[in-house]
């Protein structure tokens, strides 16, 4: 299946590039609502079932245990930005589970938030693994680890039962088996399964609406999306679409990005759950697509939709910042 294009990128009034990809969306039972291109086909789900994967850091008692609060829930669902409130919050949790940055396995790169990574050359220091988008995740598998007395070290292989526990359950809130699907190295190091989009969507739709689900899941869903809801700032920061949408729609829609082109997204008024996936992995044209679908499935109301609109149709700019085209949802939205 050749799939459809869901974005343009202009240059002037002549398209210049087509984004083509694939959304599912469906609801807790897994049936598919609505759907673009093909939703079977094996996708890396990347940073976008982050808050999927802390699941295990509520159900196992480790987050009552550390007593951590809903910024640290937030931060463990992240792809941050690295501002000072999001590193800051990392060291301390790290300190409270008695470990420091050297703990992590995720690498070092720049702030994403380019202001604190200019800042950073200016101050002559250089960017730790705590700057990592993902310190967060990797916080709280090293706390659910801590927790059960489990090896630190490690903690990203595959086989350790810090990676092993997300499996359960994503595989659970998915409703298939994880450990059949086909799997790499994410650019953190964890382990990254290859899965369908209507699965993925699938889950999300139960996160949004956890109502049949286990009473200790349905409490661990609860308590996450409502720290990610209260919290939007933690989940990625200055700039990010991600609490943008969230700082405007709170608990109702959910949403999460993952690199190379993908996006998650729970409704909970509407009880559905979003996956999609750019073929080429330009993350601007998975931004454009997802509002294009919360558009479509009348998820956000008028005056947030207006507040967004600058997403919804992206300037593009030359070096000298004169507009030279614009990428925007294509006829398939018309």
């Amino acid at each position: 299946m050749t799939n459809p294009i869901l974005v343009n990128t202009l240059r002037g009034d002549v398209i210049e590039n087509r984004h083509r990809g694939a959304i599912a969306v469906c609801d807790p039972n897994g049936k598919l609502v609505h759907s673009w291109g093909n939703v079977d086909a094996l996708v890396y789900p990347r940073s976008a079932i982050k808050a999927l994967q802390a699941l295990p850091l509520v159900e196992t008692g480790a987050a009552d245990h550390f007593a951590l609060s809903s910024a640290e829930l937030a931060l463990a669902c992240s792809s941050h930005n690295a501002e000072p409130a999001h590193t800051e919050t990392v060291h301390n949790w790290l300190k409270r589970i008695d470990l420091d940055e050297d703990a992590l396995e995720c690498g070092a790169h720049a702030p994403l938030h380019e202001k604190t990574a200019a800042a950073l050359i200016v101050n002559h220091e250089q960017a730790g693994r705590i700057h990592n988008n993902c310190s967060g995740k990797h916080t709280g598998m090293l706390t659910t680890a801590r927790f059960l007395g489990e090896a630190t070290h490690g903690y990203i292989a595959r086989e350790h039962p810090a990676q092993q526990r997300w499996f359960d359950s994503l595989g659970e809130m998915a409703g298939v088996d994880m450990r059949r699907l086909p799997w790499s190295y994410d650019g953190c190091g964890i382990p990254v399964i290859a899965m369908p989009l209507q699965s993925m969507a699938t889950a999300f739709a139960r996160l949004a609406v956890p109502d049949d689900l286990a009473a200790d899941r349905r409490d661990a869903v609860a308590r996450i999306t409502t720290a990610i809801a209260q919290n939007p700032f933690m989940v990625a920061g200055s700039g990010r679409l991600c609490t943008e949408v969230m700082q405007l729609t709170g608990r109702r829609v959910i949403v999460k990005t993952g690199a190379d082109g993908v996006y998650t997204a729970a409704l909970k008024d509407k009880s559905l759950g979003i996956a999609l996936k750019i073929d080429d992995g330009t993350t601007a044209a998975a931004e454009v697509t997802l509002l294009a679908v919360l558009n479509y499935l009348d998820a956000l109301h008028a005056d947030e939709l207006e507040a967004l609109a600058a997403r919804c149709r992206i300037p593009i700019t030359n070096t000298r910042g004169v507009i030279t085209g614009h990428r925007e949802p294509s006829e398939l939205w018309s």
